[in-house]
């Protein structure tokens, strides 16, 4: 194809049965955004918003929310750290593995966020001979919220001394299952949580 030969913006491959948008990547323009409702965890906005395939804005509305961690508790004899904790949003208790919005200082890394929340919520630490593995992050719920959930595998674990729970916490159980328990338990859905699942 010569320079100058023009091309559809929006569509390449045209009566090949291929339909590819092009797109210019980092091109999103937001057009104007209206608040709706903040607070300390999240902000409910509507933005319109142009995006790289398309010239006219869309509408959206969008709840933000800080980024979380999600931590695999792994005993020295291989077993995972679970919590039973209440979830009001789906009024039941489920058993899912330790997270947290990483909401405290700024200079806090989510490293020190994972280990914290380890602490806090399970009653466990790293060993001295302990290693946090950092295993990537994806987003909770694209289509309605730009939160995402930062991986962590932190083994081996052990038993915080004097540890006593924040009963602000909700966490009604911690025990530690084998790998075989969890398959049994997600196959039979007492394991519903989308963070432990995805881990």
């Amino acid at each position: 194809m010569r320079k100058h030969d023009s091309i559809n913006p929006a569509i390449a491959g045209e009566g090949t049965g291929h339909y590819t948008c092009r797109v210019q990547k980092d091109s999103w323009e937001t057009v104007s955004s209206d608040r709706h409702f903040a607070n300390a965890h999240l902000e409910v906005v509507t933005d319109h918003v142009r995006t790289p395939s398309r010239s006219l804005p869309r509408t959206w509305t969008i709840v933000h929310r800080k980024a979380a961690v999600i931590i695999a508790p792994m005993t020295r004899n291989g077993k995972i750290v679970l919590i039973r904790q209440e979830r009001i949003p789906i009024r039941t208790a489920i058993w899912e593995m330790p997270s947290g919005q990483i909401d405290g200082p700024s200079q806090e890394t989510g490293d020190q966020v994972a280990l914290r929340e380890l602490r806090e919520e399970a009653g466990y630490e790293l060993a001295k001979d302990g290693e946090l593995i950092a295993l990537g992050h994806y987003f909770t719920s694209p289509g309605f919220t730009d939160e995402r959930g930062y991986f962590f595998l932190a083994r081996p674990v052990e038993s915080s001394p004097n540890y006593v729970r924040d009963e602000s916490e909700s966490i009604l159980d911690c025990r530690a299952f084998t790998v075989l328990e969890i398959r049994r338990m997600i196959a039979g859905n007492e394991i519903r949580d989308a963070n432990t699942l995805s881990m």
